[in-house]
Order: C-alpha cells, then structure tokens, then sequence
C-alpha cells in the first residue's frame, strides 16, 4: 500500500521518529525515551540524511520530539477506534505547525509536494510534513492500517504497507515474540 512514494516516505520517517523518540515499551523491554546527545542521534538517524545535513541540532531535535510525542497520541487515538478525536488533534497539530502544500524542487528532484511553506524552520517543516502525511493515513479507507504494535510489553507505532493489509506488529521480532509465546502454550498445553 503507498500512497505516494513522498507521502509514504513522510509517514515511514514520522514512524519511525515516534518509536525512536518517544517512551514506553518496545519488544517487551521499558524503552526509555533518549535524552541529551542520545536524543539528537535518535532524530537524526529518523530522518533521510539527504535531507537533513548538519540538522539537526540539539534544539532541533528536541523540538521535533514533541512534535512527535503529540503524533504519537493521535495514532494512540487512532489504535482505540476514537478516529473523531485523531483527527481533531492531527488538524489542531497541522495547523500549529503551518502545513500548507507547496511543489518544490530541489537536490536534482522533479517538482513535487511540501507540506510545509518554504521558509518554515527545520523541525516545523519536518512536522508539518508528518502531520499531513499521517493525516492522509486517517482520511483514508485504510487508516486500520495504522495503529500500536499488538505484542505483549510493546506500544511502538506501525504502519502496514503491505499488499494484504495484516500487519499487527512493529517488527518482525515482536511478531516471533508472539508466535513463540503462542507455541511454548501449545507445546505445554499438549504435555
């Protein structure tokens, strides 16, 4: 499922950004969210390195993680079925962060869509660009696609992309969790 390759390179990094940067749990451990230079690391591993050279800084990357922390909330409301309230919020965090379409060209790319105006600041940018990217997701025949990992001790976001549509999981290690787990009862139930 893409929606387009941008879009569906925003939604990844946004994904990606809210499960490296935000605390809870994550393949059955506490995941701490990283703070100081872990935290700096963390944003910038999130995002395409193309596109984020020298950024981000300290201050950056702070700011893009609450940003992030508000996104993972909306895909919280998403994950209990209260679509009505995501979609309140992600409209809310859409228009604090400025986002408005806007074709740009840059790097040797073809002309194609921002979703954030051209003189917005790093994190904003960045933010605004999630929020829309995620707000396609949500007004979307597929936004079950979106949601929180399904494996006991994990509450990192996934997003399936997949052709059939039956991704339950963050990661293969958390879906091999489950399945162990599921055999081990199996196994002892037999004996």
């Amino acid at each position: 499922m893409e929606f387009d390759s941008h879009t569906s390179d925003v939604v990844e990094y946004a994904v990606t950004l809210i499960n490296d940067v935000t605390p809870g749990e994550r393949h059955g451990r506490p995941f701490p969210a990283p703070a100081g230079d872990a935290l700096t690391t963390a944003v910038r591993n999130a995002m395409p390195r193309s596109r984020t050279p020298g950024l981000p800084t300290s201050s950056d990357a702070a700011e893009l993680a609450e940003w992030a922390a508000r996104l993972r909330q909306v895909v919280e409301l998403v994950d209990t079925d209260d679509l009505d309230s995501a979609c309140v919020e992600l409209n809310r965090i859409m228009r604090e962060a400025g986002a408005m379409p806007t074709l740009a060209r840059h790097d040797g790319e073809p002309w194609h869509l921002h979703f954030h105006s051209a003189d917005a600041a790093w994190a904003v940018s960045w933010a605004a660009s999630m929020a829309t990217g995620l707000a396609v997701v949500l007004g979307n025949a597929v936004v079950e696609r979106l949601g929180l990992c399904n494996a006991p001790a994990c509450d990192r976001v996934y997003v399936d992309v997949s052709r059939n549509g039956t991704r339950r999981f963050c990661s293969t290690a958390c879906q091999n969790r489950v399945k162990a787990a599921a055999f081990r009862a199996r196994k002892a139930a037999e004996a």
